[in-house]
């Protein structure tokens, strides 16, 4: 068991804060609205799809 002064705090895990990172981004798109979001909206607060490329069928890489 290590010892909390053996811990090296200046060490980040870069992907665990990513994805809280991302988390907190839903977190508060969620907060905005009143309803459910839709998987078109959460592509869109994450980043993955643009609304305008979504609405254009272009395709995404």
């Amino acid at each position: 068991m290590l010892r909390q002064q053996e811990v090296d705090l200046r060490v980040h895990d870069r992907v665990a804060l990513d994805e809280i990172e991302l988390y907190s981004e839903i977190l508060s798109a969620v907060a905005t609205t009143d309803r459910s979001l839709t998987t078109a909206e959460i592509d869109v607060v994450l980043g993955v799809r643009s609304a305008t490329s979504r609405r254009e069928g272009v395709p995404q890489d």
